[in-house]
């Protein structure tokens, strides 16, 4: 069995988020999502929400779990047994970061490895924080995020 964890802050899930869990609960046994816990971050929605809306909008996922992480991610990973981060790219930009993490990841254990999934072109402009500067001057973001999220966002604004 291959498992596979995907990790980031989704502060909050976008729909380019989902579509890449999904493309990779197709290729892997297993896919644990791991909401990462980032203290240089102010979030919108705290991590037990953030844990809550993911569950929402993969639930209809059957080989999908989400977690909480902290510290490493590579440690996190060696915890659940998962031998491949997964990493979604939208741009050029996203792959020179994701290139120096992917790296010190595999430095710190060469037996986990990072594939990169880019994004649906649907989704290639598509960010958490774009999202919630749209939704902080009420633009309509519906096709930006699954329906769980929308009505958070809208409580929250």
């Amino acid at each position: 069995m291959t498992i596979a964890m995907y990790p980031g802050s989704f502060d909050p899930v976008t729909n380019g988020h989902v579509d890449i869990i999904q493309r990779a609960a197709a290729i892997f046994d297993k896919v644990i999502v791991a909401v990462a816990v980032n203290s240089k971050k102010k979030p919108l929605f705290n991590e037990e929400e953030r844990m809550e809306l993911l569950r929402q909008s993969v639930r209809h996922i059957s080989n999908v779990s989400v977690v909480k992480s902290e510290g490493l991610t590579v440690d996190f990973a060696r915890k659940h047994d998962a031998k491949v981060l997964v990493r979604g790219l939208r741009a050029v930009s996203d792959f020179e970061n994701e290139m120096q993490i992917s790296g010190i990841n595999r430095h710190i254990d060469p037996g986990i490895e990072t594939i990169f999934i880019t994004a649906d072109s649907a989704y290639n402009f598509l960010s958490s924080s774009i999202v919630k500067e749209a939704a902080s001057f009420r633009a309509d973001i519906s096709k930006l995020v699954p329906p769980p999220v929308q009505e958070a966002i809208k409580q929250k604004f």
